[in-house]
């Protein structure tokens, strides 16, 4: 069986940030892990991409730390890279966003992808 793959976008590698926190809970719960920050080249023993699209593998989920006005920059090409669910994690959501996600046919969760970390029933 193939393993979920998730791409954290606003990934830190603080590890009292939850774009760490969430790194560590999908990768204890079996996730391919795809950390994604312009700013930083390793995370945890991980390869960090500068972008969502750099990511060489199809995503299960895109889990997004970010503020809603930086959210807004990179919705499309969150939509373009696809995934079959986006997290807006608490904080990361704006009404502009979600209804701009769903504009562009993203199945949007508004919720905490660290409490949704085990992986979908295939």
């Amino acid at each position: 069986m193939n393993r979920p793959t998730v791409a954290i976008i606003g990934a830190s590698a603080d590890p009292s940030k939850y774009g760490n926190i969430s790194i560590r809970s999908h990768l204890s719960e079996g996730w391919d892990v795809y950390p994604v920050n312009p700013k930083e080249t390793m995370i945890d023993g991980l390869k960090v991409y500068r972008s969502v699209s750099e990511i060489p593998v199809p995503l299960t989920r895109v889990s997004i730390y970010l503020p809603p006005p930086i959210g807004m920059k990179v919705i499309e090409e969150v939509a373009k890279k696809g995934a079959q669910e986006v997290y807006l994690n608490p904080g990361s959501d704006s009404d502009e966003l979600v209804e701009k996600a769903r504009a562009l046919g993203l199945n949007v969760v508004i919720a905490c992808s660290i409490t949704q970390s085990r992986p979908p029933k295939s």
